[in-house]
């Protein structure tokens, strides 16, 4: 299935007054370290901490009336679910969240307090769709996917056009991978204006669900496991309609960072930048480091996808 790129057109229209339009700043420690240009999107800087406030946004506001009165319901590793739990009260609707009892405790409980009613459910993002899906058979809410909904996609390729209206001589985006949506948005957008435009998508090496999919050539069911990127883990659905296309067609390279590649990165910004990130948000910076990316010379941006770190994690990754 394929969505026309003038969806994330009409998807900035729609959400424009309900997410930030974010910054792009330079990292000019890095581009010192890489001799190379280097830029990076604050999605960190959205009233919910992550990008994921666009898909979430754009999905709602598509909703009819009858929709909106039923209520909707996700699936998420947190940032997701935040994101839904935000847009849904902003417009009036209420939503359900589906978790996994890997989700940290603080993406939880802002969800919560966003007066999403929570359900805790398995250990792992699959045992949790499957509580959402018998609320969508028994109860008729509305899925909203956090990564395989056309509507879902378009919101995120809008940080896409942002891009190329700030940075339009870039030649290279690093984003975080998961369940493909942000990426194949942004990389839909991207190689609308420009095929040369290389797409990266990095990920980490504790389940990697999109790239073991990409290698298998259909979706593979991984097992969980904890990681300091934990917004990135979970399968990409083995009814998978647009994401594992997408970045099948899109995404020029993927690659696979460490856990401790992933808390030097952490620190590097704090130090360089003095910003938080998420583990999910720092595998761009993560694969650089380790030099698993060369970027020289490039006109480079990394898209800081999120800054919901438990607080216990971020103390021990700085050694706090």
């Amino acid at each position: 299935m394929k969505i026309p790129p003038l969806e994330i057109y009409q998807a900035k229209k729609r959400i424009s007054p309900y997410v930030t339009r974010t910054p792009l700043v330079r990292s000019h420690a890095l581009s010192e370290r890489c001799e190379a240009e280097i830029w990076c999107k604050l999605e960190t800087m959205q009233p919910t901490g992550a990008f994921k406030l666009r898909g979430a946004t754009n999905a709602i506001l598509r909703l009819n009336e009858d929709q909106r009165k039923r209520g909707v319901v996700a699936v998420s590793t947190g940032n997701h679910g935040r994101g839904v739990a935000y847009a849904a009260r902003e417009q009036g609707v209420r939503a359900v969240i589906c978790l996994s009892s890997l989700v940290p405790e603080n993406k939880v409980e802002a969800i919560k307090s966003l007066g999403a009613d929570v359900r805790i459910v398995g250990n792992s993002q699959d045992k949790a769709e499957i509580e959402a899906n018998r609320l969508t058979e028994e109860k008729g809410l509305i899925p909203i996917s956090p990564f395989d909904h056309p509507d879902v996609i378009a919101g995120q390729g809008t940080i896409g056009l942002e891009l190329l209206e700030d940075f339009p001589e870039l030649n290279c985006v690093v984003v975080p991978l998961s369940g493909g949506g942000l990426i194949g948005g942004i990389a839909l957008a991207l190689k609308a204006a420009s095929p040369k435009i290389h797409v990266v998508g990095v990920t980490m090496e504790n389940g990697p669900a999109m790239v073991l999919s990409l290698e298998a050539g259909k979706p593979i069911e991984v097992e969980e496991e904890e990681s300091l990127a934990d917004s990135l883990g979970g399968g990409i659905g083995f009814e998978n309609h647009y994401t594992l296309s997408l970045v099948q067609k899109l995404v020029d390279k993927t690659l696979l960072v460490s856990e401790d590649e992933i808390g030097e990165a952490i620190r590097y910004v704090f130090e360089t930048q003095r910003m938080v990130l998420e583990g999910g948000a720092a595998v761009g910076i993560a694969a650089i480091l380790a030099k698993k990316l060369e970027v020289h010379g490039q006109k480079v941006a990394l898209i800081y996808s999120g800054n919901n770190i438990a607080e216990k994690t971020l103390k021990k990754v700085l050694n706090f």
